[in-house]
């Protein structure tokens, strides 16, 4: 059985999954990881879902407010070992609901051209290619998304 936790960034899962995560994106981005690595830092951060698995932490994402308005969803990752197995879709799920009452409007994302399951499992929960925003403009690798969430809960 599957069960998520609200948390935060101090919790030790969380940054336990993290290393995880990180080891895996450096493999991917390659040269560009240092660049994204300066993105990713999880201080303080008030908005945090871990999955478990028979107890055993399996997933993890995060929301921070990128404005008034807008959740940015953050440090999304599932342990290798328990991919295709509906995970991320959840935690992501849970990420929309925490974001929505708290009062966010919408979700904005960055993920990397090579994520191409990442891109594909938010294309599945209806986000939509936006440009680039912020940090990421004019960043040839990057892919930024978004969810109206307000559409997304009258649906």
């Amino acid at each position: 059985m599957l069960r998520l936790i609200r948390t935060d960034s101090d919790n030790k899962d969380f940054r336990q999954l993290i290393v995880l995560l990180d080891q895996d994106l450096k493999k991917r981005d390659g040269d560009e990881h240092s660049f994204f690595a300066q993105f990713n830092k999880i201080d303080n951060i008030s908005h945090v879902i871990v999955a478990y698995k028979e107890n055993i932490p399996v997933g993890c994402g995060a929301i921070k407010a990128y404005t008034p308005g807008i959740a940015e969803i953050k440090r999304m990752f599932v342990s290798e070992q328990h991919r295709g197995q509906g995970i991320a879709g959840l935690v992501l799920q849970e990420l929309e609901n925490w974001a929505a009452e708290l009062g966010y409007s919408s979700c904005i994302l960055e993920t990397g051209l090579k994520q191409t399951p990442a891109i594909r499992l938010y294309q599945k929960s209806s986000y939509a290619v936006i440009p680039n925003y912020g940090q990421y403009a004019g960043v040839e690798s990057s892919v930024c998304m978004q969810k109206d969430l307000k559409t997304a809960s009258e649906a």
